[in-house]
């Protein structure tokens, strides 16, 4: 009887276990699956699936994504907040250690300077007696950024004044930095780079870049920093850097749509007033960084800028055709100088033969094309409709500048 117990009890939990197999109820948070137990069947896709909770991160790169959609950019690329900003330095001083190619000795500012630095160091020389060869007198410039401290380093820029040949291995001697009110901002001194070289003997010279003109990354330090003032306690002003009244109006919506409670005001084409919250009043920096990370969609007026030194034609995406029809030919008028051998004359006493020139000219006139310019709303369909008369892009200038003439372009041309 014991063997048929055993069968009994091993067919009862057989069937018990594929009763629990064919189970739909639908498993917890953390309970293990029943795949990877030999005989026993895995819950089916439904008992897998936990419960519905939303996922945090995925909405919040939702909305990260959905913040850079075309067209949309921040306050901050397109604006700044007014008391922010940079100033210019400059100053006058020596890079020495040249090897030979510092001014010469008609630069009598070059000498003045030597003589005038060495009295300084207790050294009496007359200036007569200097020579400049291995010195340039040279003028140094920098960019002050804002909020910028005491102690910071800045890059300058360095260049001749003189008649100098190559700054090339010169070392800036210490510099005092000024601003247009005279005061001493910052101090500059160090070896420059100048990212080319000049070498010449024999007659012959070979160059690479310009080498009257260097740079010294970090090469100043800031000795003093400018007051800036972002707030009148109420309120913040943002300035935009293409000023336009569309563009100004969106940026105020925009604020008072994405941040429930501030109050924005377009003031004129080029500032925002923002009110500062009560609640905000204590941490500013926090609150113009919300700001201007607001996302807009700026408005572009329509332009096309032509530079006819190289024939560079660039369009906006907002130029428009009105309908009309554009002819284009063009004229090439080809002049040559042609050595003819003639013989001598008859019964003449030079019999050498002679050389003339023959000159000829020819005139050829390319066939003009009608081509129907339909009323376009992109750029891609202006350039194609353009294309069709085979024009280069200094024809093209013309003819852009014709059309705008004539009235068919709605857009600014600025010509540099």
């Amino acid at each position: 009887m014991k063997p048929l117990r055993f069968v009994i009890t091993t067919a009862i939990l057989l069937a018990m276990a594929a009763a629990y197999g064919r189970a739909e109820t639908p498993l917890a948070a953390g309970d293990v699956p029943l795949a990877g137990v030999e005989g026993l069947a895995a819950p089916p896709a439904k008992a897998r699936q936990t419960s519905a909770r939303p996922n945090t991160r995925v909405a919040a790169r939702q909305r990260e994504a959905s913040s850079y959609a075309p067209g949309l950019v921040r306050i901050k690329d397109i604006a700044d907040v007014q008391g922010v900003r940079g100033n210019q330095l400059i100053g006058y001083g020596l890079v020495t250690g040249l090897e030979g190619t510092g001014d010469g000795q008609s630069s009598l500012f070059t000498i003045q300077t030597i003589s005038n630095m060495l009295r300084k160091f207790g050294i009496t020389v007359s200036p007569d007696a200097v020579r400049v060869k291995n010195v340039a007198a040279v003028m140094v410039t920098a960019d002050l950024p804002a909020f910028v401290k005491p102690g910071s380093k800045i890059d300058v820029t360095v260049s001749s004044l003189g008649d100098a040949k190559s700054l090339q291995g010169g070392t800036l001697l210490q510099t005092p930095l000024r601003a247009a009110n005279g005061e001493i901002y910052a101090v500059a001194q160090g070896p420059l780079s100048i990212g080319g070289f000049n070498f010449g003997a024999g007659g012959s010279s070979v160059q690479k870049n310009h080498v009257n003109v260097g740079r010294i990354p970090h090469g100043a330090y800031v000795e003093q920093e400018v007051p800036t003032t972002l707030s009148d306690g109420n309120t913040i002003q943002i300035t935009l850097r293409d000023p336009d009244f569309t563009t100004a109006s969106r940026i105020a919506s925009a604020i008072r749509r994405q941040l429930p409670g501030v109050g924005a005001l377009a003031s004129d084409a080029a500032t925002v007033a923002v009110s500062v919250p009560a609640q905000q009043a204590d941490d500013l920096i926090g609150f113009i960084a919300v700001v201007e990370n607001v996302s807009v969609t700026p408005d572009v007026q329509a332009r096309i800028v032509v530079n006819e030194r190289t024939g560079t034609v660039v369009m906006g995406g907002n130029v428009r055709l009105a309908p009309g029809a554009i002819a284009h030919g063009a004229i090439n008028i080809r002049i040559e100088n042609t050595p003819v051998v003639v013989p001598a004359p008859p019964f003449s006493r030079n019999t050498q033969p002679l050389v003339v020139p023959f000159k000829s000219t020819q005139v050829q006139e390319k066939p003009s094309q009608l081509a129907p310019v339909p009323a376009t709303t992109t750029v891609d369909q202006l350039v194609r409709a353009l294309n069709t008369l085979g024009v280069t892009p200094r024809d093209l200038i013309s003819i852009l500048q014709g059309m705008h003439s004539a009235g068919m372009i709605a857009a600014e041309i600025e010509v540099q």
